[in-house]
């Protein structure tokens, strides 16, 4: 059965525990690899914020990954991944067009979240928080807990 974004933890899906099986991480690390290189195409997102936001990986093995020679991600990648996941979806149900999107995805913001930071640059920050605090804000614009 082809896996979608909700098998990837962190996508409102599976259980994060299961990413301790090397079996489970292989299965999901294609599917999770493809849809995270759709979102940063569509964020217009360089290579190198690709790259912190999966736990500042080297771009030759970004690229690699990116061309559909992934291999098993480890379970902190793919946690990243799911979250990314979330910040997208929690975007689309925000938003009603890719423009409204892409100018709150992009542009600065003052809560205290942001700090006059992008949330595309507090994702870049690189940690697991950063990705994290992003999530929960746009759940709470959305009124989910």
């Amino acid at each position: 059965m082809p896996q979608t974004h909700r098998d990837i933890p962190g996508a409102g899906g599976s259980d994060t525990n299961a990413l301790r099986s090397s079996e489970a991480r292989k299965n999901q690390s294609g599917t999770a690899m493809k849809a995270f290189v759709r979102m940063m195409n569509e964020w217009g997102m360089t290579q190198n914020e690709s790259c912190a936001i999966l736990g500042d990986i080297p771009i030759a093995t970004y690229k690699k990954w990116a061309s559909g020679n992934v291999g098993t991600l480890s379970r902190d990648q793919l946690e990243r991944i799911g979250l990314t996941l979330g910040i997208y979806k929690g975007l689309s149900l925000i938003f009603n067009d890719e423009g409204g999107r892409l100018r709150w995805f992009k542009n600065k913001n003052h809560d205290y979240a942001f700090k006059g930071k992008s949330p595309a640059e507090r994702m870049t920050d690189g940690g697991m928080n950063d990705l994290y605090a992003v999530r929960e804000y746009l759940n709470g614009m959305r009124g989910a807990h």
